[in-house]
């Protein structure tokens, strides 16, 4: 008997089955289909926004003996280690090629414990530097460090890093507008730094006198600071700081400075970001072969302008790092590292490796590593400021010997492994 033969009362319970069991469907499928969605949309509580930025990969150079099954090691992941044996990696006062804007023992800080800590990853080493080692890699070649003042700290302390090693009289240092290049001439090596904090062409090109409260980029125009660095066999990115201005948006130039255009689009900051690493990208698309050269992105650099946390306006008097594993705070901007790390996939995916240094998470615990008042001051200060000493602490930059240190061992660790 079919079902169209079988009884009323038969055929009744049957269709309601059948209407039941398709209604069961239905609802499972809408709720897989939500339960994806809200996973793509879900807004996480800022302590659950894991910035998901790339580290270490397999070619790196680590002591790997305390590693995991898979000799795997995250150097991002790890805690400081109070160290006076083995640190600091060279004299803050020594350096000759010190910056009086990050070199806070000269301009009288006298705590000197943020000079001690040593990063300690969990589960591996970070190898010991040597400079003699590192100038063997630089034989004959160019590394050049491009972006902001942050940038511009790194390359302070990769120069004070390896000048140490260097005899008087076979090292130099000079000064061409936006390119300082610090050169040993035994290894006809080159470390440079490009003052170009937006990447891009901007009113902000000169490095030292800039339009910080207007700013205006020009989105594609990348050429006139590229061709200072065209020529580098390895090169050390980033740009994070100078998007990050509160309460203000970007201005883009269509048209050239020289011509003294007016076409001017106002966008938000972090869209003016996208635009600008887009343009980067595409530059290193066209003009890279990383057969031959080395390119890394270093990730954002936190700030500790907002002390909430440890109960202080800000990093002024702070001494000790963050112990908390995992803390991070207000002054870290994830969804710009996501949208760097999208860009960069996009480039992996096309044959130009670019490799993230991973330096935020170990640097957040840092709140007593700035410079803070222990810096030159370029304006003099008013009786307001000198009143209270917290309302000009630099909480943005580094002292050195310090922080940066580390990131330099985690580059220095790429390129020895290469």
């Amino acid at each position: 008997m079919t079902f169209l033969q079988a009884p009323l009362g038969v055929r009744s319970y049957v269709s309601s089955l059948i209407a039941f069991i398709s209604l069961i469907a239905f609802s499972l499928i809408v709720c897989s289909i939500s339960l994806l969605l809200s996973k793509d949309n879900a807004v996480l509580p800022p302590q659950a926004e894991v910035p998901p930025i790339s580290s270490v990969p397999p070619t790196v150079e680590l002591d790997r003996s305390r590693g995991g099954d898979d000799g795997s090691c995250d150097v991002s992941s790890g805690r400081w280690v109070y160290d006076n044996s083995t640190r600091p990696l060279y004299s803050g006062l020594g350096c000759s090629f010190m910056h009086d804007e990050v070199a806070c023992e000269k301009y009288g800080r006298s705590d000197l414990r943020y000079q001690h800590w040593r990063w300690q990853p969990h589960g591996c080493d970070l190898p010991r530097f040597d400079a003699k080692r590192l100038l063997e890699k630089l034989r004959g070649k160019r590394m050049v460090y491009v972006g902001d003042s942050l940038n511009r700290n790194q390359w302070v302390s990769m120069v004070c890093m390896v000048e140490s090693f260097v005899p008087p009289g076979l090292k130099t240092q000079t000064y061409h507008g936006s390119l300082m290049s610090f050169k040993v001439e035994e290894y006809n090596a080159t470390i440079d730094f490009y003052w170009s904090p937006l990447l891009v062409e901007s009113n902000c090109d000169d490095p030292v006198i800039h339009r910080v409260s207007d700013r205006i980029m020009r989105a594609n125009a990348i050429e006139k600071h590229a061709k200072h660095w065209a020529d580098a066999d390895i090169l050390v990115f980033n740009s994070y700081l100078w998007w990050k201005k509160p309460n203000m948006k970007m201005k883009v130039l269509h048209g050239s400075f020289e011509e003294n255009s007016t076409n001017l689009e106002v966008v938000e900051m972090d869209y003016g970001f996208k635009l600008a690493m887009r343009a980067w990208s595409r530059w290193l698309e066209s003009h890279i072969s990383t057969d031959k050269i080395q390119i890394f992105f270093v990730s954002l650099s936190p700030t500790h302008v907002w002390g909430e946390d440890w109960g202080k306006p800000n990093c002024y008097g702070e001494t000790e790092p963050i112990h908390k594993e995992g803390y991070f705070g207000q002054g870290s901007d994830y969804g710009m590292m996501r949208t760097a790390e999208s860009i960069i996939d996009g480039l992996r995916y096309r044959g130009i490796n670019v490799q993230i240094l991973n330096i935020t998470q170990l640097s957040e615990y840092r709140k007593d590593g700035h410079p803070s008042i222990y810096r030159k001051q370029w304006i003099p200060l008013t009786e307001e400021q000198l009143a209270n000493p917290s309302s000009y602490a630099d909480c943005t930059h580094w002292c050195l010997p310090g922080v940066p240190d580390v990131w330099n061992e985690i580059l220095y660790s790429y390129i020895v492994s290469r």
